[in-house]
């Protein structure tokens, strides 16, 4: 299985799909989100930070700083492509030192860098459907992502 549609009718399905995957990525993962303004791409960063022992409240965009690093059981680095220019700018900002690092690497408007992201990443395409209510497109790139869409698969409650 190399993709798989999630359905979230309100937050706290969305809050289940961080903790699914806070619990099935491994370290050294990296995980490409997408999705128009206000999908809820950051929100679904904080999910996953609230599932690893960061608390919500600190988890924010970071649209204006570009990287933000949250210590829970595992280091988070939390980028933002939606301000670059082009692809160089965001090569500028060293993402290669997280791509290597054992902790997670969350890419907002990764779609805008698809060129500067490692081989092998989780797609999460998010689409609102409603105002609560999302659709979370979740694509493997790469083997090792393959068997955590599988592994995920198993942890989520329903599929679309």
């Amino acid at each position: 299985m190399h993709h798989l549609i999630y359905a979230a009718d309100d937050e706290s399905a969305t809050a289940a799909l961080g903790a699914a995957l806070a619990e099935v990525l491994p370290g050294g993962s990296t995980v490409a989100l997408n999705g128009t303004l206000g999908a809820g791409k950051t929100r679904l960063v904080q999910a996953i930070a609230e599932a690893l022992g960061v608390e919500r409240g600190t988890v924010v965009s970071p649209t204006f700083v570009l990287i933000q690093e949250y210590a829970g059981r595992r280091m988070i680095y939390h980028l933002d492509a939606y301000r670059l220019k082009d692809l160089d700018e965001f090569l500028a900002l060293g993402p290669e030192e997280y791509f290597e690092s054992d902790g997670l690497v969350l890419v907002e408007w990764a779609d805008r860098v698809a060129a500067g992201l490692p081989e092998a990443f989780l797609e999460i395409e998010i689409a609102a459907t409603a105002e609560t209510e999302r659709r979370f497109c979740i694509s493997a790139h790469g083997e090792k992502y393959a068997a955590v869409v599988e592994r995920l698969a198993a942890r989520l409650p329903q599929r679309a």
